[in-house]
């Protein structure tokens, strides 16, 4: 079961796992309504490296990207279900509508985003360039999507 950690020594932390010869992986996202889709894709992440750390947008973070209506979920219930998972090892809360900031703080082995996204088009990308971190673009499983659940549940009102 994976574990919350506190922002606060995460680069500490994930200087301990290097130094024990530990490939760090990490991922980020709202994970809002949790679905197949989510699930697939983390695996597919934890296979790059020893440990998966997913970035979890706060609440604050959500709405400011998604808007008031969102999460659903609140960012505790949320990291606790990521926790539940088998392929994921730790949960790290961010406020930022970017996790750049923390992904810099990281410096994990490998950093894991959708494939609607390419390395020119990549958010992060400097900071994966500056920090030597390895990108893997990982395919959506088609129609799975919080967005999509949102949308079924309202047509049924």
């Amino acid at each position: 079961m994976g574990q919350i950690i506190n922002r606060k020594n995460i680069s500490e932390f994930v200087e301990n796992l290097h130094k024990a010869g530990k490939t760090v992986v990490t991922t980020n996202g709202c994970f809002d309504i949790l679905h197949v889709g989510h699930v697939r894709y983390l695996q597919k992440s934890k296979s790059f490296g020893d440990y998966l750390m997913v970035l979890l947008n706060s609440d604050k973070s959500v709405k400011s990207i998604k808007g008031d209506d969102r999460p659903i979920n609140n960012e505790m219930d949320r990291a606790e279900l990521l926790c539940a998972l088998n392929c994921v090892d730790f949960v790290v809360l961010f406020d930022e509508s970017s996790p750049a900031n923390l992904l810099d703080e990281i410096k994990s082995d490998v950093y894991t985003k959708g494939a609607d996204y390419t390395m020119e088009t990549l958010p992060e990308r400097d900071i994966m360039i500056k920090n030597g971190t390895k990108v893997e673009f990982i395919d959506f499983v088609q129609g799975k999507s919080t967005t999509n659940i949102i949308n079924k549940i309202n047509s049924k009102e």
